[in-house]
């Protein structure tokens, strides 16, 4: 019987940290600390993470708005109960900048492991790898990436101090320089699969997520992936052994592994999480917790009209008045010619009085507004690649697997206001878009407008290359939800009337 190893792995656990469901106000099984409470370690147990952990829920958002009123770091603190020992960062992880990312690093007892990121600042103890010994004496080589595409995600100001290398030759290099030092090698990669699992179809070339190559070519013995929010339990990829857990704290992964004669033998299993909390940090983050909850309850205003919980292709096909609150606030907050907003993956609705509970349940990322010039060359391209959204078969119209795989991406679909616009299904794709004015009937012409989107969107990201080559005339700094919530509060009742129409031919 050769030597064990267990792996308790989480990732892109988005800020939950207590059992709690922040939209419906009602306990929901999951969460760190509940995790924490469950979860068994001995000296032979290496407990990590996958990164994704500061952005995600209302508590670590208002954490991060009001962290000077608080002693403990609420995802540090959760972290550091689980006996966390290592962990990599997930590219939310640098949606807040330096400084919070330098404050959550330090308040974190486990050690930040992550090869292909270079920190310009100084203020960072980040690790490219490092080899860890159990009590039985397997010497366990650990490395950490995050997908390179931070690059292109990520506002430029929160790189200034930093600088995000290519994965796939971080990880060789780590790959290398711990050969010979441990017994297995483990890579913790916040990215996914570019590959169908039972294909092997090539999903994506975009570099974005690349765990099949890393798998292929490199040999790392153990890859434990994230970022795509798939649920994979354990499989034998090109030799080495891969898991990814789902996102948001439900569940998480339980790997045993042993090195016999004849090679890692290993399994995993993943883990469904409790409601039950520890003690502690539960009592001290606590009144944390109930402020957030008084603060989403309060009334920022009403709508003339309540909005239902919107299912997905209903509103693609029809319209969105939930994308239209976003609308008219990104064009009034910019002055804008045209405005483009998504949605997440869950249908939702609105009601009055509106609070921020329901504002940041319609609104789930820390997006704030770029302005980009645009012309009716660059309109036409995005609008045919929103086309894409709907594929026509014998059954009807349905969700195009493009925006299924190799994760669901519902927010890849966008809705405009300030045009009126025409897609025919029945035409092949990139010949959809058979209509295109401005609100008063008239043809955009050979002007140059002004495009409002989320700084998310402007890079391209999503199918939408041609918007991260236009000029960028305006960034904001306020955060998408921060802006609603103002913008009902000055327009309450609210209407959601925006300028434009979109048809859509079946």
């Amino acid at each position: 019987m050769g030597k064990e190893l267990k792996i308790i792995y989480t990732s892109d656990t988005h800020g939950h940290i207590f059992p709690v469901d922040y939209a419906l106000k009602r306990e929901r099984p999951g969460g760190l600390l509940a995790i924490a409470a469950q979860a068994e370690k001995d000296g032979n147990t290496l407990v990590l993470d996958g990164g994704d952990s500061l952005q995600g829920t209302p508590l670590s958002q208002y954490y991060i708005e009001n962290s000077k009123d608080f002693g403990l770091h609420p995802v540090a603190e959760s972290f550091n109960a689980l006996g966390l020992d290592y962990y990599t960062l997930g590219n939310h992880d640098f949606n807040f900048g330096y400084a919070v990312l330098r404050d959550y690093i330090k308040a974190m007892k486990a050690l930040c492991l992550c090869a292909n990121l270079e920190d310009l600042g100084g203020e960072l103890d980040v690790r490219p790898w490092a080899v860890h010994t159990l009590e039985n004496g397997l010497r366990i080589g650990i490395t950490g990436l995050v997908t390179d595409y931070v690059n292109i995600w990520e506002q430029p100001q929160n790189m200034e101090k930093l600088r995000v290398n290519d994965a796939f030759e971080a990880a060789s290099k780590a790959l290398e320089e711990m050969k010979g030092l441990c017994d297995l090698s483990v890579c913790i990669y916040h990215g996914g699969f570019e590959e169908d699992l039972e294909s092997g179809r090539l999903l994506s070339d975009s570099g974005e997520n690349i765990a099949c190559r890393i798998a292929r070519e490199l040999g790392f013995d153990i890859l434990l992936t994230g970022h795509q929010h798939m649920t994979v339990e354990g499989l034998s990829l090109c030799g080495t052994y891969a898991v990814q857990p789902p996102a948001n704290a439900g569940e998480y992964i339980q790997l045993r592994a042993s090195l016999e004669k004849e090679g890692l033998q290993a399994a995993s299993r993943l883990i469904p999480v409790g409601d039950r909390c520890l003690a502690e940090p539960r009592s001290s983050l606590l009144p944390l917790e109930e402020q957030v909850q008084r603060w989403l309850d309060k009334p920022l205003g009403y709508l003339k009209k309540d909005v239902p919980p919107e299912e997905k292709m209903e509103a693609a096909l029809k319209g969105s008045r939930v994308a239209a609150l976003f609308n008219l606030v990104q064009l009034e907050a910019t002055g804008a010619d045209f405005s483009c907003t998504s949605l997440g993956n869950e249908a939702v609705g609105l009601s009055s009085p509106v609070t921020m509970r329901g504002v940041t349940a319609a609104y789930l990322f820390a997006n704030t507004l770029v302005v980009l010039e645009v012309t009716e060359e660059v309109i036409r391209r995005c609008l045919e690649r929103c086309a894409e959204y709907f594929s026509l078969t014998e059954d009807g119209v349905q969700v195009s697997q493009d925006f299924l795989q190799p994760k669901v991406e519902h927010y890849n679909y966008d809705f405009y206001a300030g045009l009126n616009y025409t897609l025919d299904l029945r035409r092949p794709l990139g010949q959809r878009v058979v209509g295109l004015s401005l609100p008063d009937g008239s043809p955009l012409g050979k002007k140059k407008y002004r495009l409002c989107t989320s700084n998310y969107r402007a890079t391209g990201t999503g199918g939408y290359d041609v918007l991260k080559s236009c000029p960028v005339l305006w960034r904001g700094g306020v955060e998408m939800p921060d802006l609603t919530a103002q913008y009902i509060q000055r327009h309450s009742p609210v209407s959601l009337d925006c300028p434009g129409r979109m048809e859509i031919l079946l």
